[in-house]
């Protein structure tokens, strides 16, 4: 099997990070984070109208270049090694995924709003009392005539803030934690009846409360696919995550690599002593690892529905727990200064660990693995 990139992948890759590297230095990251949309809109801008990278993943009847997972996957991980606040994950990968698979009048209409960027998703999946249960929905959205109405709460909503529109999971049918009568909605943003409550997280993004009280949409606001389809796009986003960990944990092992070549201990650098030379030997085969489950993961994701799950619940353990060592291992080869807010390792570190749990942490996923795989 031939697991090299084009030469079209390579060069999206190369005008990323050079685009990255000249706009996303640790000072300006901080400066958007200090603002009060929490991000610079001109980047997203940048990224989509000015660059084209948002066509990348999408087909070209949609005004794509053709391209899917793997180009999710190159994006995420330049994004993964400047922590960018991007919302890459939630619009093109979430929403534009979503999209894509149910196809239809909607993804025709939607699709070239998110290349262009004047289209922003957040994808309002989770609730409170749900955990990783994507079937333990309260929302209701109930039929009124053509359309639906919409009542429920959503909670920790990425980039709500930001978006024109919610990928909203609600029930339409059955009961709680059942698997039928759950369905995606596509709403827009600025309905009467949605209202917020916003706060950073501790990774430096934005998230919100979504509340929705008697919202009316209309029936073609439904994608097609229903509990299944959000299973396949919250496992694209799992793996677009673990293409992000591959960028974060390649990044913390340069950075502590280069401190130990500058912190000196004894008349020498601490770099030269036998006991942090192992370690960041482990960090490399760790980061390593992850940069391989990440593509494996990836690759499968076109497959049918019970391998797709089973690849990508053997990656995200793994990755999960490698990314936990490696970050851990950079703080403490730090020290103190770790995780200060002045110097950036500590910043990655937030992300890190905000990663390992999001979409399911290493337990979970062992247990959704084991599962799959007896039921073979």
């Amino acid at each position: 099997m031939d697991l090299s990139t084009t030469e079209t992948q390579d060069m999206l890759r190369d005008t990323l990070a050079k685009f990255l590297n000249d706009t996303y230095s640790f000072d300006a990251r901080q400066k958007m984070l200090a603002s009060p949309e929490g991000r610079d809109p001109g980047i997203w801008k940048a990224l989509s109208a000015e660059l084209g990278l948002t066509c990348a993943p999408f087909a070209e009847e949609h005004g794509g270049m053709g391209g899917g997972a793997i180009e999710n996957m190159i994006m995420m991980e330049e994004l993964g090694k400047v922590i960018a606040i991007e919302p890459w994950l939630q619009t093109v990968v979430a929403g534009g995924g979503a999209l894509t698979a149910s196809g239809g009048a909607l993804a025709k209409a939607t699709i070239p709003q998110i290349i262009s960027g004047d289209c922003l998703i957040a994808f309002a999946y989770a609730e409170p009392q749900g955990r990783y249960n994507l079937a333990d929905i309260g929302t209701s959205a109930k039929a009124d005539g053509a359309g639906f109405v919409l009542n429920g709460h959503k909670s920790v909503v990425y980039g709500a803030s930001w978006a024109t529109h919610l990928l909203v999971s609600a029930r339409t049918g059955g009961g709680r934690r059942e698997r039928d009568g759950v369905e995606l909605f596509l709403v827009e943003a600025g309905s009467a009846g949605i209202s917020r409550r916003d706060y950073p997280t501790v990774d430096g993004f934005r998230a919100s409360e979504v509340y929705f009280e008697n919202v009316a949409i209309p029936g073609e606001a439904r994608l097609t696919g229903g509990i299944e389809l959000i299973e396949q796009v919250v496992d694209q986003c799992t793996m677009a995550i673990c293409a992000e960990a591959t960028g974060i944990a390649r990044t913390m092992l340069a950075q502590t690599v280069e401190y130990t070549q500058q912190r000196k201990q004894f008349g020498q650098p601490i770099g030269k002593f036998q006991a942090l030379q192992h370690r960041m030997a482990d960090m490399l085969v760790e980061a390593e690892q992850i940069a391989s489950m990440s593509l494996m993961g990836t690759l499968r994701l076109g497959e049918q529905a019970h391998a797709r799950k089973v690849a990508v619940s053997a990656a995200k353990s793994k990755i999960a727990r490698s990314l936990k060592f490696v970050g851990q291992s950079a703080v403490q080869t730090h020290g103190g200064i770790g995780i200060t807010m002045e110097l950036g390792i500590g910043h990655y570190f937030k992300r890190a660990t905000m990663l390992e749990n999001q979409f399911g942490g290493a337990d979970y996923h062992l247990e959704r693995y084991e599962a799959l795989a007896l039921a073979d």
